[in-house]
């Protein structure tokens, strides 16, 4: 929810402070950056303080950033605020991905992160409501006052949330001397996996930030701008059933990788992103075609990111998972900040419907992508 808050309030942040396309996507782009920051940060944080303080830290800084936010009444103030929710948002992950994949048994991780990664879909559907109703009587800063909640989620997740029996295993060892450090990753054996982990998340992360950031200004923009001219409860209507789809994506995702392994699950389910992206776009003029498509792009969209959270803690030790986790992911992440800028510039030139066609190109790429990685099924965490 927090994270999907600015996507909604795109329009209203673009009138006030008078951006394009490209300036508004930037400021995507600029959260998207410092989450690699906070990714590499917080999967540190994690290796070393433990999983559970490190995502209520992160939770705590992403929630008081987005409340920032809605103080700023100049450009440079605002850019500041992304800049640092940013570093808690890619934390986040980092953190969390780690402390479920070590908390679960092998042959239910990938469940486990389904329904955990479900939650996006949730979230997105409540800034979706949220944002229909506040938008239009409060503006922007009353949407990104409510982003402070999840700040209440911090002292819950201190209070009752155990650290992984995986990571105190090691503790001992990371007491001493030779702590692994970043750079272990960075040579031989593991060098191989990040390159290509991190290639993978690059690409399907610029696929879903370019498409996902911009769809709620497409279902609003007017059709000389390339967009499906709809009112803001309208295109409610199209974005809540989107994340119902999402929701089934991630769940399903999980139950089927563990039945089938990572890989093949992965691949189809993109290559459906793949045809799901032009079919929505062909199918705005059409309410009823948009209905049927947009489930389908919410399933096929988002359900594949529950494989990240299995498949990244699988091939790497516990020494330096969630360093390793926070880096392949958020650097995936800080190269796909491009994507949000990139759409933006191109729709002012080909309008938003045209240039979000372009990126089903990106999920049939990393369809290819992921057979450069092992299959992890069935493998244990210690």
């Amino acid at each position: 929810m927090d994270a999907m808050l600015y996507a909604f309030a795109l329009p209203a942040i673009a009138r006030e402070f008078q951006l394009s396309g490209a300036a508004s996507g930037g400021l995507a782009s600029i959260t998207l950056l410092s989450s690699a920051v906070g990714g590499v940060l917080f999967g540190w944080l994690a290796d070393r303080l433990g999983r559970a303080r490190a995502l209520t830290l992160s939770v705590l800084l992403y929630a008081v950033c987005t409340a920032g936010a809605a103080t700023a009444h100049s450009l440079p103030v605002l850019v500041i605020w992304r800049l640092l929710l940013g570093v808690g948002l890619g934390g986040e992950w980092a953190a969390g991905a780690v402390l479920v994949a070590e908390s679960v048994p092998a042959d239910r991780r990938g469940q486990a992160i389904g329904w955990v990664q479900a939650g996006w879909a949730v979230g997105y559907a409540l800034a979706a409501i949220l944002s229909t109703w506040i938008l239009p009587r409060w503006g922007f800063r009353a949407l990104f006052w409510v982003g402070a909640s999840p700040a209440l989620l911090a002292v819950w997740i201190r209070a009752r949330v155990n650290e992984p029996a995986a990571w105190k295993s090691v503790q001992p060892r990371l007491a001493t001397a030779d702590r692994p450090r970043l750079a272990a990753l960075l040579r031989p054996p593991l060098c191989a996996l990040v390159a290509w982990a991190t290639l993978l998340a690059s690409v399907l992360m610029c696929a879903y930030w370019g498409l996902f950031t911009w769809i709620p200004s497409y279902l609003s923009a007017p059709t000389d701008r390339g967009g499906a001219s709809l009112s803001s409860l309208r295109a409610l209507s199209f974005l809540l059933p989107m994340q119902a789809g999402a929701f089934v994506g991630y769940v399903s995702f999980g139950v089927l990788a563990d039945r089938w392994g990572r890989r093949p699950v992965f691949a189809a389910y993109v290559l459906m992103a793949a045809l799901a992206v032009p079919l929505f776009v062909a199918a705005s003029r059409q309410p009823i075609g948009l209905l049927v498509v947009a489930p389908l792009v919410g399933f096929a969209g988002h359900g594949y990111f529950s494989v990240f959270g299995a498949l990244l803690a699988e091939l790497f030790p516990a020494s330096i998972r969630g360093t390793a986790q926070g880096l392949c992911y958020n650097a995936g992440r800080a190269i796909s900040a491009f994507a949000p800028m990139a759409v933006g510039a191109l729709a002012d030139r080909w309008g938003l419907g045209a240039t979000l066609s372009v990126l089903s190109g990106l999920y049939a790429l990393g369809a290819l992508l992921v057979w450069a990685l092992p299959e992890t099924r069935g493998t244990e965490l210690t």
